[in-house]
């Protein structure tokens, strides 16, 4: 069976969500390695995996990819709140409302 062959724009949003997958998944690791935070692996992988089979469009409901980057935002914005440091809760702030905008961005 063929999928059907996306726009150019749909190619891209799908393309920068993959990216924003792998940063995830690295985070988690590099959480885990570095700080021995299981949650912070446990977590990555998580959404990484939900995120997943929104890209490979398993799960084909429109909006649950932004409402997980939506949760992201949040906890990302928490974590930034109460660590006051940029590295790693800040960027990965900025890397999610990059994503959640691009996913909207139609060229």
């Amino acid at each position: 069976m063929c999928r059907p062959v996306e726009p150019p724009s749909a190619a891209m949003q799908n393309t920068v969500l993959w990216i924003y997958i792998v940063l995830l998944v690295i985070g988690g690791l590099m959480g885990f390695f570095k700080g021995k935070s299981k949650v912070s692996l446990i977590m990555s992988v998580a959404f990484a995996a939900l995120l997943i089979l929104c890209a490979l469009r398993i799960i084909f409901q429109p909006h649950v990819a932004d409402i997980l980057l939506a949760t992201l935002l949040v906890v990302f914005a928490m974590r930034l709140a109460k660590t006051k440091k940029f590295m790693p809760a800040g960027m990965m702030l900025v890397a999610t409302l990059v994503v959640l905008a691009l996913r909207h961005v139609h060229f």
